[in-house]
């Protein structure tokens, strides 16, 4: 008797693709917290408890390069950069209230 295997990549199970966007250590408190407002560097990193600022650029850097967050210098002294949610990562932010809900 054989069995018939069946593909869980991102391309064909959706969530699978969900989950491997934010997969990462610091990626998924970075989205919460960037669900209210623009965040700096600095902010993040107080507010993430155990993070470093080697992860967290990481973590920071993978979610711009997914389209989930935009990063914009703001041109005033001091010099400061801001991460915020795009507009697809704010089509995220229904999804995890629902599974906000389920839990």
């Amino acid at each position: 008797m054989t069995t018939k295997k069946t593909a869980t990549n991102s391309e064909t199970c959706p969530a699978q693709g969900l989950l491997k966007l934010l997969s990462g250590k610091w990626k998924p408190e970075i989205f919460r917290l960037a669900v209210n407002t623009p965040l700096r560097f600095n902010s993040l990193l107080r507010q993430i408890q155990g993070s470093n600022k080697q992860s967290l650029s990481i973590a920071l850097r993978e979610l711009e390069e997914v389209g989930l967050l935009e990063k914009a210098v703001i041109k005033q002294k001091p010099l400061h950069i801001e991460y915020s949610l795009t507009e697809r990562g704010q089509l995220l932010i229904p999804v995890f209230k629902q599974i906000e809900e389920l839990l």
